[in-house]
């Protein structure tokens, strides 16, 4: 029956012939690829469709997206869609007024702040205690997206703790991860944003090696990173990196509270799609979430599971923005 169920949902649904899935990355080896793939393969057996992963990057899946309205091309991104409206990045509308919002498919808890391993920075209240003391800071980050966040977060930590201070905390702009990691490894940055699917090879190194780096902070959730395998990723288990995450690692936000963010990642429609396409992929998406078996293949590759159907998510994610935005415009007054 469950068979029967699908193969109908393929023939009698309006999403038919090829679908191509563009993604707002360039690179196939990166989280958004991994993620994308990991579902699209779910969702192409379900459908009985020919659907695709194609890597592409932010303007031109946006524009993909935008040229066609008959469900045939789709697309999967992440919490930078939104943000980089938010910090004003050219080419990032707002998602919610430009786009519908589709399903939620996965998080991933990995994003991470890291040091050299021989940095006389031991841990993130080193860095914080540092820079309000006067010490200037360089951090790598990614502008306009999650990348930033954290050194948003971080900067108004410190304006907090510190009033005058943050000024000492200084972003370098660069764009791939691969960047990132050369401006550690050329000492011209004193901490990077990074992740444990990228990064997570370079603190096995030695400390005299020069690419060495260490973990000093996990954005995620406590109880994201918690859902984990045990084993974590590589040769760092779960244990270990949730001492990076708060509350053991504290970025305040005052009032009592401390930040923390999730990267999550979900699907985008263009706004003139069929309703009935949303149903369509939101209903398959269930049937393969309550199967069980994606969850699996997505927690060996370090992501947590975080199918939401797309009313939920439109209101979820709206709700996510608007407190991300606070935190922003917090640093421009």
């Amino acid at each position: 029956m469950a068979l029967g169920s699908s193969y109908a949902m393929a023939v009698d649904g309006p999403l038919r012939g090829n679908v191509r899935v563009v993604i707002g990355s360039s690179s196939t080896g990166g989280d958004t690829y991994q993620n994308a793939s990991i579902v699209v393969d779910e969702l192409s057996e379900k459908l009985d469709l020919n659907m695709k992963v194609d890597a592409v990057g932010v303007s031109a899946a946006y524009n993909a997206l935008q040229r066609d309205p008959r469900g045939n091309t789709l697309m999967i991104f992440h919490d930078q869609s939104y943000l980089g409206h938010l910090y004003g990045v050219q080419g990032y509308e707002d998602p919610f007024e430009n786009y519908i919002i589709g399903p939620t498919i996965a998080i991933n808890p990995g994003n991470a702040y890291l040091v050299p391993k021989d940095s006389p920075y031991q841990t993130l209240d080193d860095i914080i205690a540092a820079v309000g003391e006067g010490e200037t800071v360089r951090v790598a980050i990614q502008p306009g997206g999650v990348s930033e966040i954290g050194y948003t977060a971080l900067k108004n930590a410190i304006r907090i703790l510190h009033p005058g201070a943050e000024e000492n905390l200084v972003a370098v702009n660069t764009g791939s991860q691969s960047d990132k990691n050369q401006l550690l490894f050329d000492d011209q940055a004193d901490l990077i944003n990074g992740s444990v699917q990228a990064n997570e090879q370079y603190t096995r190194l030695p400390e005299d090696d020069q690419k060495a780096m260490r973990f000093v902070w996990l954005t995620a959730r406590h109880d994201t990173l918690a859902q984990a395998n045990e084993e974590g990723l590589g040769q760092t288990d779960r244990e270990t990196l949730l001492q990076f995450a708060e509350p053991n690692v504290q970025v305040t936000m005052g009032d009592d509270q401390n930040f923390a963010f999730d990267k999550e990642f979900f699907f985008l429609y263009n706004k003139d799609m069929d309703p009935a396409i949303v149903e369509q992929i939101d209903t398959a998406l269930e049937e393969i979430y309550a199967e069980g078996e994606i969850q699996e293949t997505q927690k060996r590759s370090f992501f947590i599971p975080d199918f939401m159907a797309s009313s939920e998510s439109q209101e979820y994610l709206r709700d996510k923005a608007e407190r991300y935005e606070g935190i922003i415009e917090s640093l421009q007054e």
